[in-house]
């Protein structure tokens, strides 16, 4: 049996490197030679939340860029030599973080030549989220709708920086989405550089200023918003969804649209107004903090895996051609050294925060005892 180099993720951060057979595939999937793997904070999660004492762990990868190795019998977009990129369906066999993994079709796209395996291993579980939380989840606009007069908003993004962030704030840009309120720290200007404040009154939010600087900024823009345009819902993405990304937001939105814990007040008084998280651990104390009548949700990125496969599937090749329009520009990358060697380093930095609006991909090739 043919074997490969697998890295396994496992409880406190721990990472080995082992041989594997290569996974087999189904009829709807493709076998991918993974070139640059993707890393995402969940990696370094799971196996704290789920893993076992004493198991060897999991192959924890999700994004995969490489080269199409085989195909199921009804795969019809792809052949062999492909270069592609794909989002492979998380706690399944045949994760990123191994020299071959496995994709579904239908998350599986091709990657432009203007787009390099690194650039592409940062996209498709953040792009994914974003996609979902936009358009699914907060229901607002496509973007290949003409806009709406007057535009859909206000959109606030906290956590702007982290990849999540950084695809919402291109696609709500594409949709016509205004104004953005963006909450960033390190890398605020990596986010201002994407708006544009004048023309369409965007903002950024410096969450280095403390929280009641940030409460106090985002209650200034959304009135200042209002008084504009007049009362109406307000959009919110929370791509951080803990920490003080919630107590803030709450804060925010009971002065900006009442606090009343009647629902039929409450429900008047945010005029539609809907958030969004990316944690599931965020709903408990978001029903403390949010006023009555915010519609909360949580955005699934497996759903492209489940209920929302169409979905998925339009998505992925709708940023595909964004990526060779120039309009959808990958998350910035850092390339750690040592390919699957690395991931025990990068997951740690992404624990301990030490990630500022960078995306740490791992080149397999450059693992020990890999043949390149």
């Amino acid at each position: 049996m043919a074997t490969m180099k697998e890295a396994l993720v496992r409880k406190g951060v721990q990472v080995s490197i082992v041989d594997a057979p290569i996974p087999a595939i189904n009829d709807d999937q493709v076998l991918i030679r993974v070139v640059v793997s993707g890393s995402n904070p969940k990696d370094w999660k799971l196996p704290e939340w789920f893993g076992a004492e004493g198991s060897p762990g999991t192959n924890e990868g999700d994004d995969i860029a490489g080269v199409v190795e085989r195909v199921g019998a009804r795969v019809f977009e792809f052949k062999p030599g492909d270069r592609v990129a794909a989002f492979h369906e998380m706690r399944t066999r045949g994760g990123s973080y191994a020299e071959y993994a496995v994709a579904w079709q239908h998350t599986t796209f091709h990657i432009p030549k203007e787009t390099s395996f690194e650039e592409a291993a940062a996209i498709p579980l953040a792009a994914a989220t974003s996609a979902l939380a936009l358009y699914q989840r907060l229901r607002l606009p496509q973007p290949w709708d003409p806009p709406a007069t007057p535009a859909p908003g206000p959109l606030v993004i906290y956590g702007a920086a982290s990849a999540v962030g950084i695809y919402a704030v291109q696609l709500a840009l594409r949709s016509g989405i205004q104004p953005i309120i963006a909450v960033a720290g390190r890398a605020k200007d990596y986010v201002a550089s994407f708006l544009d404040p004048g023309r369409r009154g965007d903002l950024v939010i410096d969450y280095r200023d403390g929280d009641e600087a940030v409460v106090k900024a985002l209650v200034d823009a959304l009135q200042a918003h209002r008084r504009r345009s007049g009362p109406g819902p307000v959009y919110v993405l929370d791509a951080v969804s803990e920490g003080s990304s919630l107590p803030n937001l709450g804060a925010a939105l009971r002065q900006v649209l009442g606090s009343s814990s009647s629902s039929s007040d409450g429900d008047a008084a945010s005029g539609g107004s809907k958030v969004t998280f990316v944690l599931h651990t965020a709903e408990p104390k978001a029903a403390e903090v949010f006023p009555a009548g915010v519609e909360r949700t949580i955005t699934t990125v497996g759903d492209v895996h489940q209920d929302a496969k169409d979905f998925g599937y339009v998505y992925f090749r709708y940023m595909a051609r964004g990526l060779q329009e120039g309009w959808f520009k990958p998350q910035r990358t850092e390339v750690v050294p040592g390919g699957l060697g690395g991931i025990e380093t990068a997951l740690r930095n992404l624990k301990e925060g030490k990630a500022s609006a960078v995306k740490y991909v791992f080149r397999i090739a450059e693992t020990a005892g890999v043949q390149g």
